[in-house]
């Protein structure tokens, strides 16, 4: 498999919204209801909200291609809340890191997320912080692979139901 990283254009709206939808849908489904999940994905995912948050300049996002089509995208906010459980700062938030699920263990993953640190890197940051889900221990094991501990939690809301995500922090280095 081989894949191409670049920077999301306006273009990427639409695809990035179904890709976004599809990959979410992929790792949460099965333990949350339909109802939470449609919502949810209406008002995070949609081509309005992807074209936004593309246009947006403290957000960057990274797209992966693969045979001509998105397979994997990656959004750092470079001015985020940042939750007080982080002590670090100046910081950065990996806001999502999502890859097809035809692409797991096939390196793509390692390679958004060292464009992730060279976003952060670009910008300053001292830290990188990210909520995930406690009940994804999956991704809980990738970010501690890449240097993530646990400082604390807070909520994220899927539809109507509040959900508890763990904080992890990884500081920069030099």
């Amino acid at each position: 498999m081989t894949w191409v990283i670049r920077p999301a254009a306006a273009g990427d709206a639409a695809e990035l919204s179904e890709l976004a939808e599809r990959t979410f849908r992929d790792a949460f489904s099965a333990l949350n209801t339909a109802e939470n999940m449609d919502l949810h994905c209406a008002t995070a995912y949609s081509p309005a909200v992807q074209a936004a948050e593309i246009a947006k300049s403290e957000i960057h996002t990274v797209v992966a291609e693969s045979n001509g089509r998105l397979v994997a995208f990656a959004q750092v906010h470079l001015r985020p809340d940042t939750p007080s459980c982080v002590a670090v700062s100046p910081s950065v938030e990996l806001l999502r890191i999502y890859v097809e699920r035809a692409f797991h263990g096939s390196g793509l993953a390692p390679d958004l997320m060292n464009h992730v640190f060279k976003t952060a890197d670009e910008h300053g940051a001292a830290a990188i912080w990210l909520g995930v889900w406690e009940h994804n221990p999956r991704a809980i094991r990738f970010y501690q692979r890449f240097g993530f501990s646990e400082v604390g939690d807070h909520e994220f809301v899927v539809g109507t139901d509040p959900q508890r995500d763990l904080v992890l922090v990884r500081a920069r280095t030099a």
